[in-house]
Order: structure tokens, then C-alpha cells, then sequence
């Protein structure tokens, strides 16, 4: 009912715009907002960049920034590390943040989330995305842009669909089976518009089906308006509109660029021509109209609609408290032989941290995810923090990166539709550049020889010039010759604490086997620095968990041992629906660090599996309740993330399908149905509910802490 209302109203204002007002209302006039209709009171509509903070303000016709003071926010942990924290209560916090400061930057949209399946670790804007599995991204997405959007601002949720690589980003066509499409690459997008009743979705800039997908029929008006009955508003990516007619005739409602040539966009002057010549209806104009006016109602954009907006707010206390402990729960404790972690801040007076990313800041990178932070803690500052004035801190830089400068970041966003949009980056050397690392590398072996530390913790990883919009990696392979120098610093400090940060994964085979403590940081905001310390001194227990498979080498992926990545014309999905732990649990390829992976400083024991039946109710759409008990068996306080997974037998040692039939039989071994994070105090047992859907059958239920460790199976 509240639905047809709005509609009504919308249609009523529509009828009182004229052509001009109506098409003003539908392209950019800026390059970041719409045109107004000021005599109908009709605002602008204003959008920003996410989902790590709200963007920096930019000049309304060129990408220079404003550079005042007043753009610096909150900066959020980056989709990836919120996605670790396998915690809805947290992702809605988060884009709580989000939407609160969107609304006090005087937003109305909020570019954000960024959901695409992670179907090979070597994308540049893997950071900006929840996981490999559409479940996860699902729950996790739904719970942000419900938080997002309480504050009267709305979700923008990216990029709709099958937005899987940078390379010829603006002109490669994705071939990917209906099932593949149904199954991996639309649910959580679903989700997104159901659940989460996000009020905006932005197209992809790829083809999907020969079609681009901000000018799709069968992706914008068959899935998305029919079958879906969404009536949200439908905005592109900047520069992903090919054709007025294709673009008139779908079901986009607001095209943007990043030129400012507004006037010629495909929705603008060359659709008022055709509107003119009569080869298009102005009906095409109107539904778009009162999308984006039904959406302002939503919003209470429009005054005379009744319902007093939101002012929003941003950089408050209680931001910051939650930017930290969403960090905290984001840190991946990957391997701890010999209980080397967590470090004990009274036997230590003197520590050593090796490796550029101890010092770096990443707020200030990666294409349109870079915001103006308000401030943002280092691990080593974190750590000077952390430990105070009776321990020494020694830094020493170890290798040495090319990352460029924020001000060329931002240049970048003009050259953005050149050649293809996107391309892979391979980040080759010279000959000085190597003999520069190994002067430093050779300098911090000699530190750690030489300083008689009580511990020496490695930060290494990747950054921004990797992980980045527009650029793809050519392999998993740690950059500026880091292997080589953590090699080096084992051969002197066994005990070596290595520390990653990253937004995908990277290749650890060259020293794996020799380090005893490895722990993995993603660009975890503003706070992330002394959230890792804390994790690294035991004032935190760490619960993060993969959202993602980390493998050996990117060739044990799918997407680059059978199907295809990076092409430039057509990118055939051969692989199907087996993505991620799909693939490696179903054909026996193991990964250095399973999906669902994650250490604690305590141990956790689970007994008493069971489930039953559930009907449909008003709280529930039924299902099946799994339960079972959780003890905190160990001596520390901490969180377990409790997985189910749907398992399905498999005849052994299977190899990959012959045929395209015999693939789209395949069913994976295991699929993630149910999740739950739970806090436990030492010896304290819970028993734990998790609600899943009906299951395959002839399936088992299986209960566990990571796709590769079930402990207990339900039949």
C-alpha cells in the first residue's frame, strides 16, 4: 500500500515537469549529482563514493579536489576485512557509520557496498568485495545497507553483475551459464534487494550476454524489475552507457560519467532528440522520473512529502569505536606453531619491526575507494601506542615499494574510460631498483643480528599500486622481492612474527614452512594499526575468519586453470558454478588456507549436534534448526564462528567434467547454508541455533570452523 502511495505522488510531480526538467533529472549535471527541478522543490540528487568512507569532495565539473579540511571522515575497514568478521551485527555498525556520515557530508546516495564474487584473487577491487561465496556476501551486504540506510541515505549496491574483473573492464563480455549466473553471481544482489530492500543498484561496466549491463533488457528489466519486482533506482557506472536507444529503452534510470561534457551523455541532448524526431516515447522518460522520485520520497528529500530528514554526522567518538572493533574482529590468525602469539608485552623491552606496510597509510589509494581520513594508525604507530615509553621500537624499512601518490590517484579518474578501463598490472623492476632492495633488505638482516631483540615482527603485503580499480595482478606473487627477504630474516629469528596486509591473497609457499606465527590484516581502516597490535600482544583474541580460499598459487583457482580471466573480448566462466572452496573441496585441490580459516589464542569444543524441522512463521521463512553446544575450552575469553555447510557425497578423487552436460549435473561437496559468531568466556558453554534452509536431497548437514574442519555431521 505504501508502495502504490508513493508511486502516486511521484507520478503526480511527474506530470508537472516538462521534457527539459524531466531529462536534467536522469544524467548527471555534475559529476557527482543530478539536476533539480528548484520550482517543484525537486532537490538534486547527490551521490558519493565508498565503501570505506565518504569520498573527498571534488570541483562539480573536473577531478580536482575541492581541498578544504571539512572531507576528512571516518575511515571504514574495506569490505574484504568487514567480511572476516563473519558478523551481521557488526556489518550493520558499520554501515551504520557509513550512512550517518554520507547524511552529515550532505549525501543522498552512497556508492557502496561492493558485493561482486570474488572468482579469482588476482582483481584489482577484490579489497572493495565481501568474499567468494554468495551466502556470506548476502547476509553480511543485506546487514550493511540496512544500517546504511536508517540514516535517510541510500545504499548504492555494485556492480550489477558478473563484474568479476578490471581488465577491458568498459568492453568484455562475460560467458557464464544461467546456473552459474543464478546460483553464484545474482544472489547476493538479490539478497541485497529483498532482504536488505537496498534503494539503489548500481550496473556493471562489463557485457553480460552481448548486452552491457547498464543497458541491459534481461539483466535491468527481466530479473531485476519482473522477476525481482524491484522498483528502486537503477544508476550506472561512470561512463557505462554505450547507446541512447539500448540505454532509453531499459530499465536504467540515471546515467553518469566522468567527463563533463553533461550535456551529451546518451541520456541527455541525444535523447531529447530522439523524444523530438518521435523515434522514442517520453513514456521511457517518465518511469525513470519517478523511480528517482519515489526514491526521493524514501529519503524525505522532498518537504512537502511530509517526514522530517536526517542531518547525519560524521568523525564521532562512537564512529571511531566502531571502525576499531570492526578491525579487531577482522585480523586472520593463519598459523601459531608453538604458541608463538600472542607476544608478552612484560617480557619485552626491545621489538624490531621490519617491512614497509608497518609505516604505510592505504586510506589515500586505490581508485574510487580512497577517501581523506581524519587520521589513520600505522602498525607501528599502533604498536609505539600500545606498548608506551618502556619498550623500544625500532623500524627498519626491509624493501621498498613504487606506490604513487594520492594526487595522481585522483588525476586517474579522468583517464578512467581509456583504453578499455582497465588493464593487468605486472609491476616489473630495473636493474637499480632491485640492487636498492637488496641494500635494504641486507640492512635489516643486519638490524635484527644486531639489535638483540626480543622479538622482530615482519609487515609486509600488498598495497594500492596491486590492490586498485582499473588494474588487475598477473599473479599471487608477493611484490618488491618480499619473499626473499622474509626468507632471509627466518635464517636469523626463527621466531619471525610475519604480518600481512592486503586485499587478496598472496603467495606464502617460499617461506610458509618455516615461519611459526603468520597473521593476515586487510585495509582495516582507520583504527587497523593498533587493532593488529593489540591482537599481536593478547589484548585481543583474534576471530577472524576467511571469507575466501587463500591458495598456493593462483593456477590451483578455477577461474585461471579452467575457465579464462583477464581476456579482452569474450571471458568464457567455464568453470561453472565451481568457484572458490566449490572447486578446490569437490576436486581435491588444497589451498595454503582454507575458506572459513581462522585461529584463536583458546580452543573451542563442539558436541551435541542436532536439527529439526521448522514451519513457516512471521519471525521465519521455516527451514531447519541446526543446534548443538560450544565450550570454551582454553583459558582466554573468545568468539568462534560456528559454519554450516551443506555436504554432498562425491565419488573419489574426482577430475574435472568432460562435457558441458556432465558439469551442469555436478553438485558441489560442500556448500556454506548457516553461520553464527558467538562469545564465550573461559569454560563457558553455549548452546547455539542456526536456522538454514532446506537442504539437497540425499545431504548431509555438516557443523564446523572451517569448510575443511567439520567437526561433527548430521544426517
Amino acid at each position: 500500500m505504501e508502495r502504490d502511495l508513493i508511486r502516486e505522488r511521484a507520478w503526480e510531480l511527474v506530470e508537472k515537469l516538462t521534457l527539459e526538467e524531466k531529462l536534467g533529472m536522469i544524467h548527471g549535471a555534475q559529476l557527482f549529482s543530478t539536476k533539480g527541478v528548484e520550482r517543484l522543490g525537486i532537490p538534486p540528487l547527490v551521490m558519493s563514493d565508498g565503501p570505506m568512507g565518504v569520498r573527498q569532495e571534488f570541483e562539480p565539473d573536473c577531478w580536482r579536489a575541492v581541498g578544504n579540511t571539512d572531507d576528512m571522515v571516518t575511515y571504514l575497514p574495506c569490505n574484504s576485512a568487514l567480511a572476516s568478521t563473519w558478523n551481521r551485527a557488526l556489518s550493520f555498525a558499520v554501515g551504520s557509520v557509513l550512512g550517518e556520515e554520507a547524511r552529515g557530508r550532505g549525501k543522498d546516495v552512497i556508492l557502496a557496498p561492493g558485493i561482486n564474487i570474488k572468482r579469482s584473487p588476482l582483481c584489482g577491487r577484490n579489497f572493495e568485495y565481501f568474499s567468494e561465496d554468495p551466502y556470506l556476501t548476502g547476509e553480511l551486504a543485506a546487514s550493511y545497507i540496512q544500517g546504511v540506510q536508517i540514516h535517510d541515505v541510500a545504499a548504492c549496491v555494485k556492480h550489477f553483475a558478473a563484474n568479476n574483473q578490471e581488465t577491458e573492464r568498459l568492453t568484455m563480455d562475460v560467458d557464464v551459464s544461467e546456473r552459474a549466473l543464478r546460483e553464484l553471481y545474482l544472489p547476493a544482489f538479490y539478497q541485497c534487494v529483498t532482504k536488505g530492500n537496498s534503494l539503489s543498484i548500481m550496473g556493471a561496466y562489463n557485457r553480460l550476454y552481448k548486452e552491457h549491463c547498464c543497458q541491459s533488457k534481461y539483466l535491468l528489466g527481466e530479473i531485476l524489475r519482473k522477476e525481482w519486482g524491484y522498483d528502486g533506482v537503477v544508476i550506472s557506472d561512470w561512463g557505462g552507457v554505450h547507446n541512447t536507444m539500448l540505454a532509453a529503452e531499459s530499465q536504467l534510470d540515471i546515467e553518469m560519467s566522468v567527463t563533463n561534457n553533461f550535456q551529451e551523455y546518451f541520456m541527455a541532448e541525444p535523447l531529447k532528440e530522439k523524444i523530438d524526431q518521435g523515434v522514442l516515447s517520453e513514456a521511457f522518460v517518465d518511469e525513470k522520473v519517478v523511480h528517482i522520485l519515489m526514491l526521493m520520497q524514501r529519503l524525505h528529500m522532498i518537504e512537502s512529502e511530509g517526514g522530517k530528514r536526517k542531518s547525519g554526522a560524521y568523525n564521532t567518538p562512537e564512529h571511531r569505536q566502531t571502525a576499531l572493533q570492526a578491525a579487531r574482529e577482522s585480523v586472520v590468525l593463519l598459523k601459531n606453531e608453538d604458541a608463538c602469539l600472542p607476544l608478552c608485552h612484560e617480557q619485552i623491552k626491545r621489538i624490531l619491526l621490519v617491512g614497509e606496510n608497518a609505516k604505510r597509510i592505504h586510506s589515500n589509494g586505490g581508485g574510487s575507494a580512497e577517501i581523506q581520513a581524519l587520521y589513520e594508525i600505522s602498525p607501528l604507530m599502533g604498536i609505539h601506542m600500545l606498548l608506551g615509553g618502556n619498550v623500544t621500537v625500532d623500524f627498519v624499512q626491509g624493501y621498498e615499494s613504487m606506490e604513487k601518490g594520492a594526487q595522481e590517484e585522483c588525476n586517474w579518474q579522468e583517464r578512467s574510460l581509456e583504453h578499455g578501463g582497465g588493464f593487468v598490472y605486472t609491476g616489473k623492476e630495473d636493474t637499480k631498483e632491485a640492487q636498492r632492495r637488496e641494500e635494504l633488505r641486507n640492512k635489516a638482516v643486519e638490524q635484527v643480528l644486531e639489535g638483540n631483540y626480543d622479538a622482530v615482527i615482519f609487515v609486509g603485503g600488498l598495497n594500492h599500486e596491486y590492490d586498485s580499480e582499473g588494474r588487475d595482478r598477473s599473479d599471487m606473487k608477493l611484490p618488491y622481492e618480499q619473499d626473499i627477504l622474509i626468507h632471509e630474516l627466518l635464517k636469523v629469528k626463527q621466531d619471525l612474527v610475519v604480518v600481512m596486509i592486503g586485499g587478496s591473497p598472496v603467495e606464502m609457499g617460499e617461506w610458509i614452512g618455516e615461519a611459526r606465527a603468520v597473521v593476515w590484516s586487510w585495509y582495516a581502516g582507520m583504527e587497523g594499526g593498533y587493532a593488529l597490535a593489540e591482537v599481536l600482544f593478547g589484548k585481543v583474541n583474534p576471530s577472524g575468519r576467511l571469507p575466501e580460499t587463500f591458495y598456493k598459487t593462483h593456477m590451483d583457482c578455477s577461474a585461471h586453470c579452467v575457465g579464462q580471466f583477464g581476456g579482452t573480448d569474450t571471458v568464457n566462466y567455464r568453470e561453472g558454478i565451481f568457484v572458490g572452496y566449490r572447486y578446490n573441496e569437490t576436486f581435491g585441490v588444497e589451498p595454503q588456507f582454507c575458506f572459513g580459516h581462522g585461529l584463536s589464542y583458546t580452543e573451542f569444543f563442539y558436541e551435541g549436534a542436532e536439527c529439526k524441522r521448522e514451519s513457516k512463521s512471521l519471525e521465519n521463512d521455516g527451514g531447519i534448526l541446526v543446534s548443538c553446544q560450544i565450550t570454551n575450552s582454553g583459558n582466554r575469553a573468545g568468539a568462534e564462528v560456528i559454519q554450516i555447510y551443506q555436504i554432498t557425497e562425491c565419488e573419489e578423487g574426482k577430475i574435472w567434467p568432460a562435457t558441458e552436460e556432465e558439469l551442469e549435473s555436478l553438485v558441489p561437496v560442500k556448500e556454506l547454508i548457516g553461520f553464527k559468531k558467538v562469545y564465550l568466556e573461559s569454560g563457558e558453554t553455549k548452546k547455539v541455533e542456526i536456522l538454514v534452509k532446506d537442504i539437497r536431497e540425499g545431504s548431509k548437514i555438516g557443523v564446523g570452523k572451517s569448510v575443511e574442519d567439520i567437526c561433527l555431521v548430521i544426517s
